[in-house]
């Protein structure tokens, strides 16, 4: 993961791939593949389906987040609603709590 922490108003964030405008046509978004399949993520129903074959549970406490949980763990993967929010700090989250199941790569 790269970019650049901006602090504005108060309030710090991470920038990824500063130096490219968001309209550049060659920005690098990054995508979410499923290892065992080679698919790429492509959309929350597609990723919900993976996620329960893992053993993951859909939460249902927040409105505002899609959110699941793993019985046996402490583990919870929280969520943007919106696919299109669905970006590489959330990805490395999926990542994270399921080794050897992901990678997040560069969409060329």
């Amino acid at each position: 993961m790269s970019g650049v922490w901006v602090f504005k108003n108060g309030v710090i964030r991470l920038v990824e791939n500063p130096n490219q405008s968001g309209a550049d046509p060659h920005s690098r978004r990054k995508v979410m593949v499923y290892l065992p399949t080679g698919e790429v993520v492509s959309s929350y129903s597609m990723l919900e389906q993976i996620l329960q074959s893992l053993g993951w549970e859909r939460y249902f406490g927040d409105t505002e987040l899609l959110q699941f949980h793993k019985p046996s763990s402490i583990d919870l993967i929280s969520l943007p609603r919106d696919f299109t929010r669905f970006n590489s700090v959330y990805m490395y989250d999926i990542v994270v709590k399921n080794p050897n199941y992901f990678h997040v790569r560069d969409s060329n």
